[in-house]
C-alpha cells in the first residue's frame, strides 16, 4: 500500500488527549498523508493498567481498518502511549495489524519520574517493573513491525532519556526541548514523516 494511503493512528500519553497531536497532524496533512486519526484514552490519568488501555487501542484500530477496508495501519505514539501500543502489538496480536510504529519519548525501559505517582500505570512504568521485563523479553515483534524510537537529551520526564532507546529499532536522537513540546518539535515532525515514508 502507498505510504500516503496507509491509515495513521496517534496515541497520546498520560494526562493528555489526542489534541496533543494537532500540530503533527497538520504537518502530516501538508505532506500528503490522508487518513489521520487520533484517540482519547479514557481515563487518561494512568489509573488503568496499561493492558486495559491497550484494549482501547485495539478497538480503535479495528474500527479504522473496518471503516477504510484496510489491512494494516501505522501508529505514532507518545510517552506512556508507546507502552500501551507495544502491549497491543506484542501481546494482543497487533503485529498483524501494524505496519510501522513510531515511538516519541517512550519510557521503554522505565522512567524514574514514575516514582512520583502511585497509580497503576506509573508503577508499571518504573524501571525493572514486571510489566517492562515481560515486554522487553520479547524481541520477535521487531522482525514483524518496522519500529522507530525518537528521544531527546532534554527530556526530564522520561529520565534518563536513554530509556527511550529500543534495541533492534531505528533509534533517532533529537535536541527538542522539554517533554510536552517534543511532539510539536519541527525536527521530530519531519522525522515522523521520514519514518512513515521509510526514508
Amino acid at each position: 500500500m502507498d505510504d500516503h494511503l496507509t491509515p495513521i493512528l496517534m496515541v497520546h500519553g498520560i494526562d493528555d488527549t489526542g489534541a496533543r497531536f494537532r500540530n503533527l497532524k497538520n504537518h502530516l496533512q501538508k505532506k500528503g498523508f490522508n487518513h489521520l486519526e487520533t484517540m482519547d484514552i479514557v481515563p487518561p490519568d494512568g489509573s488503568l493498567p496499561i493492558e486495559e488501555m491497550a484494549f482501547q487501542v485495539a478497538k480503535k484500530v479495528e474500527s479504522i481498518l473496518s471503516t477504510l477496508h484496510s489491512i494494516q495501519l501505522d501508529i505514532v505514539a507518545y510517552s506512556m502511549g508507546t507502552l500501551v501500543v507495544r502491549h497491543f502489538i506484542q501481546m494482543m496480536g497487533g503485529d498483524r495489524r501494524i505496519r510501522r510504529f513510531v515511538s516519541i519519548a517512550g519510557p521503554h525501559h522505565g522512567t524514574l519520574t514514575a516514582y512520583l505517582r502511585q497509580n497503576t500505570a506509573c508503577r508499571q512504568m518504573r524501571p525493572g517493573s514486571d510489566f517492562l521485563k515481560k515486554l522487553n523479553q520479547d524481541r520477535n515483534w521487531l522482525q514483524k513491525v518496522r519500529v522507530y524510537s525518537f528521544l531527546t537529551l532534554f527530556d526530564l520526564m522520561i529520565f534518563p532519556c536513554i530509556t527511550s532507546i529500543l534495541p533492534g529499532a531505528t533509534n533517532r536522537l533529537f535536541f527538542s526541548p522539554i517533554h510536552p513540546l517534543t511532539v510539536s518539535d519541527p525536527w521530530v515532525m519531519d522525522g515522523v514523516v521520514r519514518a512513515l515514508r521509510h526514508e
